[in-house]
């Protein structure tokens, strides 16, 4: 049961209804934990401006849904597990390598390296040692990159952690965690 109201943004007033309707413009749909966020204006607010700055940065699209669905499972968050390996498919990502995604590997090497460094992120809440982010830059990321990877990975805990508070109904394809 959801613990926050979901707010329908066919009845949403004011702020609320201007970041439901920026939401549907930009995904084609509103994500139940979007109408939870809506709840707090602010916090939707927050979420959709780092959102929407992180996706002019340099990691492809693909590689923002590998780190999102990284952090989720790392954070047992089933719902944005879901959202996240849905999204990496109709972005062309094959199933088998979002389950791989979701265990920090990858088929490609460079992809590896960043899902290992977003793994050792979240597992040391960011205390990463000099070596860790050495095998990184070893991997041909930038360091432009590798703050973009940790912004993903604060906008994702923000979500995660948003959807474990909140609760909402899951509304997209069910993806269990590996």
């Amino acid at each position: 049961m959801t613990r926050i109201n979901v707010i329908d943004p066919e009845q949403a007033t004011g702020r609320s209804k201007e970041l439901l309707d920026k939401t549907q413009a930009q995904l084609g749909r509103v994500p139940n934990l979007y109408k939870a966020m809506a709840s707090s204006p602010a916090a939707l607010d927050g979420y959709l401006s780092f959102r929407g700055a992180l996706v002019q940065g340099k990691l492809s699209a693909s590689l923002r849904e590998q780190i999102a669905l990284l952090t989720a499972a790392l954070n047992a968050c089933e719902y944005c597990v879901s959202a996240h390996a849905f999204r990496g498919q109709k972005l062309g990502l094959r199933p088998e390598e979002l389950a791989l995604n979701q265990t920090a590997a990858a088929s490609d090497p460079k992809i590896q390296a960043a899902l290992n460094f977003v793994k050792k992120l979240v597992a040391k809440n960011g205390a990463v040692s000099t070596s860790e982010f050495d095998a990184l830059k070893a991997a041909g990321w930038s360091d432009e990159e590798a703050g973009e990877m940790v912004a993903h990975v604060a906008l994702n805990v923000f979500s995660n952690y948003f959807n474990h508070v909140a609760q909402p109904e899951l509304d997209f394809p069910l993806t269990k965690l590996m």
